[in-house]
């Protein structure tokens, strides 16, 4: 066993390695949060453990693999994550599907931890892979004077996405990726115990539903995800291309409104 100085400095050099080596990221080390420190710590941990592990060159026995993929979150160990920072960290070194490859940042979310309402976009995109945080740019400062309009400020709220990674190019995500983000969706919502959900977009709006049909249908009713209520609404980034669906928007954000006073109990049976 490495003694502890030793592998302090295994583990800072494997977390500066993994914070320089995409670009933009040098800039993490000046302005970094406590969280995005303690997630990069935590992938960086697994790395250096994996290397510690690993058999000297020397002893590899003929046809045996030199080396192997990295290890996998597993469904149990999202599960059992006990708190949001520790799901985050597992997000980090998230390895289920392809798109840790080309990320730059994950985006796991941020918010109150004991947010009555989540918000619930699509997937990070090129500003949110940036920085590491969900909905900022243009379509986060509307965002944030959407929820403003029924009383919500963007810190009383919690706010993420289906996918915790940019997928390319912005294209739109895969089913296998979608499958293998699912499990960190649902812990979240299982930690914080939302009373809605806002599915902000047609694509999370089926996603989180199963379902293919248009937003449009599926606007004005308070749907169910997971036993959690759930109302449908077009996304920031839509509303700054067509102005004349804010109104609607700010229809379907009353149904929030109604429901976080009360009155909205009516509705959610109907769902």
């Amino acid at each position: 066993m490495n003694p502890p100085d030793a592998e302090a400095r295994t583990l800072a050099r494997a977390f500066l390695e993994q914070t320089l080596s995409s670009e933009g990221n040098a800039l993490m080390l000046e302005h970094a949060t406590r969280d995005e420190v303690v997630r990069r710590l935590a992938s960086a941990r697994r790395v250096a453990h994996a290397a510690a592990a690993a058999p000297p060159d020397g002893d590899a026995r003929p046809g045996a693999a030199v080396t192997s993929p990295p290890a996998t979150v597993t469904r149990s160990e999202i599960a059992e994550a006990p708190d949001l920072e520790a799901l985050a960290a597992l997000v980090a070194s998230c390895t289920r599907c392809t798109l840790h490859e080309s990320r730059k940042n994950p985006v796991f979310g941020e918010g109150a931890g004991n947010a009555r309402v989540v918000c619930v976009g699509e997937a990070p995109g090129k500003h949110e892979d940036d920085t590491g945080r969900p909905f900022v740019g243009r379509a986060g400062q509307l965002l944030d004077r959407l929820l403003m309009s029924i009383g919500l400020p963007r810190t009383s709220v919690y706010i993420c996405n289906v996918l915790k990674s940019r997928p390319p190019r912005n294209r739109d995500p895969l089913p296998e990726e979608v499958a293998a983000c699912a499990p960190y969706l649902l812990r979240q919502l299982a930690l914080i115990e939302p009373e809605v959900i806002i599915a902000f977009g047609a694509f999370a709006a089926r996603t989180l539903l199963e379902t293919k049909a248009a937003l449009g249908r599926l606007r004005g009713t308070v749907h169910r995800y997971s036993g959690y209520p759930v109302v449908a609404t077009y996304h920031p980034a839509a509303l700054l291309r067509n102005p004349g669906w804010i109104r609607p928007t700010w229809e379907d954000l009353q149904i929030v409104r109604r429901m976080l006073d009360g009155a909205g109990d009516r509705e959610a049976r109907s769902g």
